[in-house]
């Protein structure tokens, strides 16, 4: 049997089809204005990636913030359970997620079957979220993707008081005008993140094994910072760790079609 899995969030859709343990494709794509639309443009790229057409697919499970507006999902699940259930299927020893997207950010305590057992998330202030990254590219003038790598470059990370998008913004740009090194600014940016994630995180406890999943994950720069946070190393991810969501969303599909 052939399963999906959907997951529609803020500022990316992702999808997952799979077929017993190997996954068929797997799609990221810019959320587009309406959540249905985000949906069907994605889940449309997987089925022509996998070379199938959407009745093939026996069971869809519907993930995300815009889980509750996909059209061809049989049932959804929270977010937390698919980001846990999907880091368990790629990496069984771990036992604590730290997922941070475009809204909100998620620290996600696990048990050895992937069951969460723990969590907490902030969605309240974009300061805690890739939404802030996203912000002070812009005020930067440097695309999103470049960031990891320029702030590896740096020697002396700037330190950034204010925990607001807002005036942190207006920070930037004073230390920019200043001349400070652009990697210095970076590097203190993802630091500034990373210390308000870990936060998050220790507020439940650490766990040994910890990994990291969603688009921020891709950022070296905000790996190595969050790993110097949490005084922990972090496992990568198998895959790419942006679809960690609607690959978990397509294990929890295969299980209820199982049962």
């Amino acid at each position: 049997m052939i399963v999906a899995g959907c997951d529609v969030g803020s500022l990316t859709a992702k999808a997952v089809i799979m077929r017993g343990n190997e996954i068929l494709a797997a799609q990221v794509i810019r959320a587009k204005s309406k959540p249905e639309e985000s949906a069907e443009a994605v889940m449309k790229c997987a089925l022509e990636q996998a070379g199938l057409v959407m009745e093939e697919i026996s069971y869809c499970v519907g993930t995300g913030y815009g889980r509750n507006s996909i059209p061809f999902a049989n049932t959804v699940e929270s977010e937390i359970a698919c980001h846990g259930k999907g880091a368990q299927w790629q990496r069984p020893t771990v036992r604590m997620v730290i997922d941070i997207g475009g809204q909100d950010a998620k620290a996600i305590r696990l048990d050895d079957k992937g069951n969460v057992t723990r969590y907490v998330y902030n969605d309240k202030c974009a300061s805690g979220t890739g939404r802030f990254l996203e912000v002070m590219a812009d005020a930067l003038n440097i695309d999103l993707t470049d960031m990891g790598a320029v702030s590896l470059s740096s020697n002396n990370p700037i330190n950034i008081s204010n925990q607001c998008v807002i005036f942190a913004e207006t920070e930037i740009v004073s230390s920019i005008n200043e001349g400070i090194n652009l990697a210095d600014i970076v590097s203190g940016l993802h630091k500034a993140l990373a210390h308000r994630v870990s936060a998050l995180a220790k507020g439940i406890e650490l766990e040994e094994e910890i990994t990291m999943t969603g688009g921020v994950a891709k950022n070296e720069g905000m790996f190595v910072a969050l790993q110097d946070a949490l005084g922990r190393t972090i496992k990568k991810m198998e895959r790419d760790p942006q679809i960690n969501g609607a690959l978990g969303a397509a294990i929890f599909a295969a299980e209820r079609l199982k049962n």
